[in-house]
């Protein structure tokens, strides 16, 4: 019987880079190298990364976002009608270092065509041989969360005076790409999604609504957004989403449990797994769950932000706490976050973050056999 994804032991994609490789994306950025000697790094990068993987047991393996220096900029700035632009500050305030700042914009219809994380999954498919893959890419709602929520600067193109049209033509340009990606071999996609973390923190949902944002009918829109991208995924494609709340050099932008979004976003969005912080308390408590379906969750109870490594009795104990909401058949686990969600990294080693997955897959086999 073929296991479907999430995994019982997974991760959530993104993995450290070697110094290589950022040595080489430092030359490319000062023009020493080129885009084709560059790309020759990033194969042998990736190369020995789904080696590591394969050695490390996962179930299926990702390229580990090598090819980004942001989760979600690259994939977003290379949608059609959005552009990428420069920023004064980052649009999110981080509890201590702070990315390179960049945005985007809309400029013209939102569509996918010709998009080059499509040859990303390929080249990785290719190396993975029998192994099953895991794309991961932002969701939905981050275009619209970056241009027209966290900007106060908005200002719509003619063809998006209705909002109603813009959400309706991401989920298009979404249905576009699930199909693409289907067609390129990739069953398991995961959906990175930071806007539910922030709409989880107070302080966020006091700030927007000052500005006259009214988060829960936005909420609503977003998860039918996401389901109409949706509605183009086939029976035996794995949609996921995973929900932080920021991970940049080990620091974080939002805080606060899953209550606020917990009926609108688990009671109706339609993906087929959550990826959960629930690394701290700045995660909240499990309650929340109530409103899970069908879905599987993954338990991000292992940080991927420290080296330290937890107490497995004392995960072991939280994830006996969730399965009062959720039923254990349906509960994996995994760390919290990727490893490496900007081209920077966590502050920790190569070896310490495998040390971290090792911990992933002994606590679910000690579980769940």
């Amino acid at each position: 019987m073929t296991v479907q994804p999430p995994y019982k032991y997974d991760v959530v994609g993104s993995f450290l880079r070697p110094d290589y490789l950022k040595k080489a994306r430092e030359e490319f950025a000062k023009g020493t190298i080129d885009a084709s000697q560059l790309k020759n790094v990033e194969d042998k990068a990736i190369l020995d990364l789904v080696a590591k993987e394969k050695e490390a047991g996962l179930q299926a393996v990702t390229d580990g976002e090598f090819r980004r220096r942001y989760w979600h900029l690259d994939f977003l700035a290379d949608l059609d009608g959005v552009e990428e632009i420069k920023a004064d500050h980052w649009s999110v305030h981080f509890k201590g270092h702070q990315p390179k700042a960049a945005t985007l914009k809309i400029v013209d219809k939102i569509d996918f065509e010709n998009h080059p994380f499509l040859e990303h999954f390929k080249y990785l498919k290719s190396i993975a041989q029998d192994t099953p893959c895991k794309m991961t890419i932002p969701s939905p709602s981050m275009l619209h969360l970056i241009c027209c929520v966290r900007s106060e600067e908005y200002a719509p193109i003619e063809r998006y005076q209705d909002m109603k049209v813009l959400y309706h033509d991401i989920a298009i340009a979404y249905q576009k790409a699930i199909r693409a990606f289907y067609d390129a071999g990739c069953r398991y996609l995961q959906l990175d999604d930071t806007s539910w973390g922030e709409f989880c923190d107070a302080d966020k949902r006091k700030a927007y609504k000052e500005r006259g944002l009214d988060l829960e009918e936005i909420a609503k829109a977003y998860v039918d957004m996401i389901n109409l991208a949706l509605e183009a995924k086939p029976e035996d494609m794995t949609i996921t989403m995973h929900i932080c709340r920021g991970n940049f050099r080990s620091t974080w932008f939002s805080s606060g449990g899953y209550e606020p979004v917990a009926k609108t976003l688990f009671g109706h969005c339609k993906v087929d797994g959550f990826f959960l912080e629930y690394d701290s308390e700045r995660s909240g408590d499990f309650s929340p769950l109530r409103y899970i379906k069908n879905q599987k969750v993954v338990l991000g109870l292992i940080t991927s932000k420290f080296p330290e490594l937890e107490n497995k009795e004392e995960v072991k104990k939280r994830i006996q706490e969730a399965e009062k909401y959720v039923p254990k058949e349906q509960l994996c686990l995994s760390p919290q976050c990727g490893f490496s969600s900007t081209e920077e990294g966590n502050v920790m080693t190569e070896e310490e973050q495998w040390t971290k997955v090792k911990l992933v897959k002994e606590i679910a086999e000690e579980v769940w056999g």
